[in-house]
């Protein structure tokens, strides 16, 4: 199993709100999907916003947040604002 700091955009500090919500591997990470870990992690962290959803989305797709296109991060921000309503 692949350590989660050895993905992008995972640092000390996801990794350990990962751990926290049973996600500790990359494998369960890209098995979970972004969505589904956002929505596990804001239930657990209520400050988590929209970056960290976009690094979910990043690491699994091995690219920077960054550079998600924008179709992607429109489609991660409807789905952060629905969970704000």
């Amino acid at each position: 199993m692949a350590e989660l700091t050895s993905m992008k955009n995972i640092g000390k500090e996801l990794e350990r709100k990962l751990n926290a919500i049973g996600i500790d591997s990359s494998e369960k990470l890209i098995t979970s999907g972004a969505k589904q870990t956002f929505l596990s992690l804001k239930e657990r962290y209520p400050q988590v916003c929209l970056v960290h959803l976009y690094a979910l989305e990043g690491a699994i797709s091995n690219i920077e947040f960054n550079e998600l296109p924008e179709s992607k991060k429109q489609e991660l921000k409807e789905f952060s604002d629905f969970l704000k309503k």
